[in-house]
């Protein structure tokens, strides 16, 4: 907390005013509305989740995997999930917090497309050739 300057107040904000954004947003407000009917327990456990993601509370509970696997995004969906992210921590974060959480934010963004990647293709056929009978 100190080297970044991040604490549980500047997070609520951040997730506030990220969610904010994202609802607003042509491509991604969409999404999140088809899906989220109460905002004020999911902007509470995002700020949780933030919480344990950059200062190592361990408040989140939960898998995010399971919770954006089966969602209808591309990497597109991403980068702009990542703009709005960028923007909301470069305008409410000093400059270090805004770098340590932003450098999370693209893991994440990275980590859940292949998710969605990887959730995508199970139902795609095979595009390798069977293994010969026989075992070899």
């Amino acid at each position: 907390m100190e080297s970044t300057g991040l604490d549980e107040e500047m997070l609520r904000a951040v997730v506030d005013s990220f969610y904010t954004k994202v609802r607003a947003d042509d491509l991604l407000g969409p999404i999140f509305d088809a899906r989220i009917r109460d905002w004020g327990p999911h902007l509470a456990r995002m700020t949780e989740f933030w919480s344990s993601v950059a200062l190592m509370t361990g408040r989140y509970h939960g898998s995010p995997a399971l919770a954006h696997a089966d969602l209808p995004v591309t990497w597109t969906h991403f980068e702009q999930w990542l703009a709005l992210f960028r923007q909301t921590a470069e305008d409410l974060c000093p400059p270090e917090g805004a770098a340590h959480l932003i450098e999370r934010a693209e893991r994440i963004a990275r980590s859940l497309h292949m998710v969605v990647e990887n959730a995508t293709s199970r139902g795609a056929p095979s595009l390798r050739p069977p293994a010969p009978a026989g075992g070899a």
